[in-house]
């Protein structure tokens, strides 16, 4: 079981600008391909900063003559790893307060560029498909839990865990990890459990159910 990687959901052949890039032609790029942001690039190919709407709208304001992309990025630009987890790109994304980060290579050139709206697509996963991690990766293959033991239904994303694990200790482990698989939006859990091993069941007692404590004597 892994997050999706970068590399997964990036944009290849991403659209660029040069440092001379007038401001007029970075406006066009950005109508024209329907994007919000450029990365500017040097003549290896390696991103030196980003223009974004914000930027054009801001030298706009400021009644400026006309600039180029040099004139006009931020920089330096805030970049991406193929090998990241989109946890790892989606957390970036927020530290920097930016919307889409250039991806480079080992030498630091630009293979391709992911955004927000790339990392949303996570989010309109096939429920099926969440069901199926779920429990190949989960319960089976990480926890050892026969397929037959837990339900897992998948709504919109929701999941719903139902089954009886053997171990008390199981139960948390195992809605974490749901909760960590890509689409996933929230978990409920209604699983029990056929042993107490964190309050210590006396030996041959009967089995304890979470929420319904084991019979008494009498």
């Amino acid at each position: 079981m892994r997050h999706r990687r970068v590399a997964d959901l990036m944009t290849p052949n991403a659209v660029t600008v040069q440092r001379g890039t007038q401001f007029r032609e970075i406006a066009r790029l950005l109508d024209e391909y329907d994007i919000t942001a450029v990365p500017v690039v040097d003549d290896d190919g390696r991103p030196v900063g980003v223009v974004s709407e914000a930027d054009l709208l801001r030298r706009q304001l400021s009644k400026a003559g006309a600039a180029n992309a040099e004139a006009i990025m931020s920089s330096p630009a805030v970049v991406a790893r193929p090998e990241w987890s989109v946890v790892e790109a989606a957390r970036t994304m927020e530290q920097r307060r930016v919307k889409r980060l250039p991806v480079v290579d080992e030498g630091g050139r630009l293979i391709g560029v992911i955004s927000r709206s790339d990392l949303v697509q996570l989010f309109l996963r096939r429920d099926r498909a969440i069901q199926e991690e779920i429990l190949e990766e989960v319960l089976t293959r990480t926890l050892g839990v026969a397929p037959s033991a837990v339900t897992v239904a998948v709504a919109d994303g929701t999941v719903t865990l139902t089954g009886t694990l053997e171990r008390r200790s199981l139960v948390p482990i195992a809605v974490r990890l749901c909760e960590s698989v890509d689409g996933v939006i929230e978990v409920i859990d209604r699983l029990t459990y056929e042993r107490d091993d964190a309050g210590g069941d006396a030996p041959g007692g009967a089995a304890a159910f979470r929420g319904q404590p084991a019979p008494g004597p009498g």
